[in-house]
This record gives structure tokens, sequence and C-alpha cells, in this order.
């Protein structure tokens, strides 16, 4: 059993510092547009990772090739354009913002996939 992981009862809490994961509204919107791509059979499966400089959300078409896009929250933006990127499979920056929202549904996806 690793000793790294936490259970995390009450995330709202002030001992918890927020920044070592997505927090709900933002694990809510990533999930909402992966529910929507599965539903058009764009996406298959997703991943997390996390260290301790960042978050992702790895997208895949299928389970056995690699992520497709990961959808990243840096904990430590250098600028508060990069707290959130979108990556392509060789980890280079499709889109960066510091608002998740507008970033993940200012992108025309069926142009991205083509």
């Amino acid at each position: 059993m690793s000793r790294n992981l936490k259970l995390v009862i009450n995330n709202s809490s002030k001992n918890f510092e927020q920044n070592f994961f997505f927090d709900k509204n933002e694990l809510k919107i990533i999930l909402n547009l992966y529910a929507k791509m599965v539903s058009k059979g764009s996406w298959k499966d997703y991943g997390l990772t996390t260290s301790n400089r960042q978050v992702g959300f790895s997208v895949f078409k299928n389970a056995t090739e690699n992520a497709i896009y990961k959808i990243c929250k840096n904990f430590r933006p250098s600028s508060k354009n990069l707290k959130y990127l979108l990556t392509d499979s060789r980890g280079n920056i499709i889109k960066n913002s510091n608002n998740l929202y507008s970033m993940l549904n200012n992108i025309n996806w069926k142009k991205l996939a083509g």
C-alpha cells in the first residue's frame, strides 16, 4: 500500500490545500466534456495523473493507445495563463488559460480531432 495516498473526507476544510487535485467544480467541467465526447464516440477512456507540480486528466481514443489529449492544472504556474493547459499526445500545448471552463468550451473539438 502506498504511503503517499491520503483519504480526504471533507475537501472544503481550511486545513486541506485544494491545489493538490482538481476541485469539485473543475472536475465537473471536465467530466461533463468527457461524457459529451464519449456519447459522440470520440473518446473511450480516461486516466488521472498527479505530481507535485500538476494534475492531469488524460483522454484516450482507445484504451490500448497513448492519450490523445491531456487537461492539466498547474499548481504553481509561472504565469496566470499557464494555470490550465490542454496538451496533445506529444505534450505540445494546444491551448492555455487561467479559466478552465472557457478554455475547454472555446475549442472546436471536431476540427481538432480532424
